[in-house]
């Protein structure tokens, strides 16, 4: 089983990278902005099964992957990394506000639901989290490893919705908030920024013990 000191840090990365401005909180906000907080939800919980199935999918294929090829952890390890800093020049440098409004017609919610699913399958950041950031995680001497990357998945898809849910509650203040100090954008930015420079180094330097 995985330990709450090996929990830890991946919730902290994980809880940066949901922060980090990407296709599916931009889709989810716009669409709590056009059509309210219920579609905000309904397309969460689309977003959620696209998560699920990518979990399932890595979780299966570093499995085979700890069994087959051990050292692949070298570069997985260097891969997460490097998209960690990738995350964080996009944060500073790239992407533009996920609070800025695009016209998105009402739809059922059927298409609701359609639409969160296809916007995470269709996005590369929820397949390289998995694929990359898990393996660092897992001990293979600790136990099973389908069941340690569960456990991290899990707990990845929970702080993806916790915040999400948040953001799609609080959407119209928030975006009133910022709209009036641009400076709490630029300050975010930066501030995440560095947080994911900080992981990834610290991936780097550290290795797998």
């Amino acid at each position: 089983m995985i330990t709450f000191s090996q929990l830890l840090p991946f919730a902290a990365i994980a809880f940066g990278l949901v922060l980090t401005p990407g296709p599916n909180m931009i889709y989810l906000l716009s669409r709590s902005l056009c059509q309210g907080r219920r579609a905000g939800f309904v397309s969460l919980s689309g977003v959620a099964l696209g998560f699920i199935f990518y979990m399932v999918c890595a979780a299966l294929g570093i499995t085979a992957l700890v069994m087959a090829v051990p050292l692949a952890y070298e570069a997985l390890r260097i891969a997460g990394a490097c998209y960690l800093l990738y995350m964080a020049w996009q944060a500073v440098f790239g992407g533009k506000s996920p609070f800025a409004l695009r016209d998105l017609p009402p739809d059922s919610t059927r298409k609701l639901f359609t639409m969160g699913l296809l916007t995470n399958l269709l996005n590369p950041k929820a397949a390289v989290i998995y694929l990359t950031l898990l393996p660092q995680f897992i001990r293979p001497e600790q136990g099973d490893v389908l069941s340690q990357s569960l456990q991290l998945g899990f707990t990845q898809i929970a702080i993806s919705m916790l915040v999400n849910g948040s953001l799609i509650f609080a959407a119209g203040s928030i975006a009133g908030f910022l709209a009036r100090r641009p400076t709490w954008q630029k300050l975010q930015r930066w501030l995440m920024g560095t947080v994911l420079t900080g992981l990834a180094m610290r991936m780097l330097l550290e290795g797998r013990k």
